[in-house]
């Protein structure tokens, strides 16, 4: 099953994050919010939530 994990602001940010994700080995998908919104989801499996959110917080600060 697939976890959001971030919303993005952009559909720029969100590729980056899901580079640097892929990059270190990890399933990723991107998701628009809705059709009206630019804001977009960020999910991975389930079962690699703990070592993403690790990743994820060194990718944002």
């Amino acid at each position: 099953m697939w976890t959001v994990i971030y919303i993005a602001p952009s559909a720029r940010s969100a590729e980056k994050i899901q580079d640097r994700l892929t990059a270190e080995g990890f399933l990723v998908k991107i998701r628009q919010v809705s059709s009206s919104s630019n804001q977009y989801e960020i999910l991975v499996p389930e079962g690699e939530l703990g070592e993403v959110q690790e990743i994820l917080s060194s990718i944002l600060h």
